[in-house]
């Protein structure tokens, strides 16, 4: 096991026999004889220590109030409290203060490892969920939002911006696949909530009745399969944010009720009698215009209002494509990394059409193309053929072309001079204007004049 267990025991025997029935089981054990030392060990010896066991009445002071003082700094792991004479309101206070468990002197060791081994549990799942956040919390920063272009860098200011405003709710807009969920993220995670949950929801991809009994729960006996209590998300949030993606499609009758929920800061659960009070902090996301939609009253003015004491808007991938050259090569890391590929070159050919695209899907468009690229990529060279952009012309890079019916092609390897591809042109041009000189001379946006010199210096045959 190796982990360090703290041991904070005035008598010296006990302490004693403790530490060495610890140090048996596997713990590395520190032990302190009074909170003094307790708290040198957590604050300055920087003690990080799973498992706490404390006696409560020490000679300089409570261990319940030193309890609530780490709590404050979130210092220690589980904490075990043990007293010799302990009373109602101790016990009561430990537990609300989130002791694990609290017991009395003398206490039988078997007992003592199941609650310790408990504890250990417990304090693992809490490192667990800690670590995570903590990741979070580094992946999610504004420099999440890659590009070097103006509209990027001031997408990142404002992400920095909003993340320190103690805000109460939040509205992003943009087209679909520009980051909303991405922005979402970064202003939970560099947020003064991130230390709390992140719950999201898509409110386009469930039915009416589900969506109301996610976003607010249930009761047992609600409904017909409502077999026992749910918690709803907005109860899963608290402490933390709620992030309503698509928004735009919430129900009017569920704008009410969550316009309801975010201003009394209570919710009631389906089939429930008693409201549940919650604190958090609502995004919300739409590629709709919600105040076009709030004056044709397809959505709430009200809930609208609320929800926009911030708005965040996002900029299309096709308005910033200087971008392309900061998100392609991280895509193309990310998938590698994924797929066990080593793709290093982008051919010029690919960047070519990447830029040409207009990329109407944005930067989930784009992500979904690399992927597919690296993929389906044989070599170290992104394979260009796997582009399949449908409105970039050349997309299909190497791939051999397949000319519109009505396309003239000539060829440009130094075989034709540029007489005869003029003679050529003109000839076309006739020939699909039924040699009509001014129907002619309009396909190739001249006078009449120019083009019957043309005809005339090739010896091209006309019906004028």
């Amino acid at each position: 096991m190796n982990e360090t267990l703290l041991l904070i025991e005035d008598e010296p025997l006990l302490s004693a026999e403790l530490q060495r029935h610890f140090q048996r089981a596997g713990w590395q054990v520190a032990v302190a004889g009074d909170l003094a030392q307790a708290r040198r060990a957590l604050l300055e010896q920087d003690l990080q220590p799973l498992v706490v066991v404390s006696d409560m009445s020490l000679p300089d002071g409570n261990a319940l109030d030193m309890l609530e003082a780490m709590r404050g700094r979130s210092v220690g792991g589980e904490w075990l409290i043990l007293t010799g004479y302990g009373g109602v309101a101790d016990s009561v206070r430990a537990l609300r203060l989130g002791a694990f468990d609290f017991l009395e002197k003398p206490c039988d060791l078997e007992r003592l490892d199941l609650v310790v081994a408990g504890a250990a549990r417990s304090a693992r799942a809490q490192r667990q969920l800690q670590e995570r956040a903590a990741a979070e919390n580094r992946r999610y920063t504004p420099e999440a939002f890659a590009g070097s272009s103006g509209a990027a860098r001031h997408v990142r200011e404002m992400l920095l911006k909003l993340a320190r405003a103690p805000f109460s709710a939040l509205l992003i807009t943009g087209e679909t696949g520009t980051g909303k969920g991405l922005a979402a993220r970064i202003l939970h995670h560099n947020g003064a909530r991130r230390g709390g949950p992140l719950v999201e929801i898509n409110c386009a991809a469930l039915p009416h009745q589900l969506l109301e009994s996610e976003l607010f729960g249930y009761e047992p006996g609600a409904f017909t399969d409502a077999k026992g209590r749910r918690r709803g998300l907005l109860e899963q949030a608290n402490g933390g944010t709620i992030f309503l993606d698509e928004i735009g499609e919430l129900p009017l009758d569920l704008q009410a009720k969550l316009l309801s929920a975010i201003e009394d800061r209570k919710v009631r659960r389906l089939g429930g009698a008693q409201p549940v009070d919650i604190d958090v902090q609502v995004l919300a996301a739409s590629n709709r215009n919600l105040s076009q939609r709030a004056q044709e009253g397809a959505f709430r003015r009200d809930l609208y209002h609320r929800i926009t004491v911030f708005t965040l808007e996002l900029p299309a991938l096709r308005s910033r494509k200087e971008d392309l050259r900061d998100l392609v090569p991280l895509f193309v890391a990310e998938y590698n990394l994924k797929a066990g590929r080593s793709v290093r070159v982008v051919p010029e050919a690919v960047w070519s059409a990447l830029f040409a695209h207009d990329w109407p899907g944005n930067v989930r468009e784009l992500r979904n193309t690399i992927e597919r690229c690296v993929l389906l990529s044989d070599s170290g060279t992104l394979a260009g053929q796997w582009l399949q952009l449908e409105s970039a012309p050349g997309a299909e890079v190497g791939a051999t072309p397949v000319p519109p019916a009505d396309a003239l092609v000539l060829p440009m390897d130094g075989t034709v001079s540029l007489d005869e591809m003029e003679r050529r042109i003109v000839s076309a041009a006739l020939e699909r204007a039924d040699y009509n000189v001014t129907a002619a001379a309009r396909l190739l946006g001249t006078s009449r004049e120019t083009l019957r010199y043309r005809v005339g210096k090739y010896g091209l045959k006309s019906r004028d």
